[in-house]
């Protein structure tokens, strides 16, 4: 009897741990499509288009191309014409590379220093730039008028990677920023790294493009963040401008009245101040 008893609860206790466990691969089940289906995010969706982009090549020249040092290419753009937002309602925010430093022993890897704005809160970051991919053109501009046709340039490149950016725990509101980023260069005669502006008097020119999301240490705040040179990456309803940049109406009280003032009134100091401020310092 005993031993019929004790048979009787080992089928019980095997049976509910092979229940237990059903119920583990069926969640992990679930978390595994729910990320395959959904999880891809927007700063991996945005490098996988570049990459599938057929104005570029496909060969992959990082190998070949990763000994030159491209941290200037991160701090050329005054930061009055980079522009950026965090959150739905494009709340505007001010992002400043001041030290990017190529790492001596990881080619591929660079140590940034900056800042980031959200209307007057400001928070300093720390972190690194990976190349993933460099890829070259296909066809090489020589902007309006072909001012560049006879000036030896060797080819139009466009570098892909991902950034993490920890802001400062001991200030307010501070978080992280990851994703996604793409840089355009050329090289020049001399084989000289050059930030790529051929096509800077175009419609719709922008560089230095980052896509990705911005969360706060606790975990319980995540908002999308991306920000670019003369245009934002990734924000349809905000940009309205042809020519150039020009924030559309409903999102002026989110930080972007003194650019919409300046564009309209270009000797209005109060918004000269605002857009032109070395917030940084």
């Amino acid at each position: 009897m005993a031993g019929s008893c004790f048979f009787s609860l080992l089928i019980s206790t095997f049976k509910c741990n092979f229940d237990t466990m059903k119920r583990f691969i069926f969640s992990l089940t679930l978390i595994t499509y729910y990320f395959l289906a959904f999880g891809q995010t927007e700063a991996q969706k945005f490098k996988d288009r570049q990459l599938n982009d057929n104005s570029v090549y496909e060969i992959d020249l990082k190998d070949k191309l990763a000994k030159y040092d491209f941290s200037p290419l991160f701090t050329q753009t005054e930061n009055s014409v980079v522009y950026g937002f965090i959150g739905d309602n494009y709340q505007r925010i001010r992002i400043k590379f001041i030290s990017v430093k190529k790492d001596s022993l990881s080619p591929d890897t660079y140590s940034i220093y900056g800042k980031s704005m959200v209307k007057s809160n400001i928070c300093e970051f720390h972190g690194t730039f990976t190349i993933s991919n460099i890829r070259r053109y296909k066809k090489t501009s020589y902007g309006v008028d072909d001012e560049y046709k006879n000036k030896g340039i060797k080819g139009q490149f466009v570098i892909l990677g991902n950034y993490s950016l920890s802001e400062n725990k001991d200030q307010n509101y501070p978080g992280v920023f990851k994703g996604a980023f793409k840089t355009a260069f050329y090289l020049d005669k001399n084989d000289k790294v050059c930030y790529d502006d051929i096509d800077i008097a175009s419609d719709g020119y922008t560089n230095n493009q980052f896509v990705g999301q911005w969360a706060a240490y606790n975990g319980k705040l995540i908002k999308n963040c991306n920000w670019g040179d003369y245009r934002v990456p990734g924000s349809p309803g905000l940009d309205i401008g042809a020519g150039e940049f020009s924030p559309a109406d409903i999102y002026l009280k989110y930080g972007w009245q003194s650019r919409r003032d300046l564009m309209e009134s270009p000797n209005d100091k109060s918004a000269k101040q605002k857009e032109n401020a070395k917030w940084w310092e």
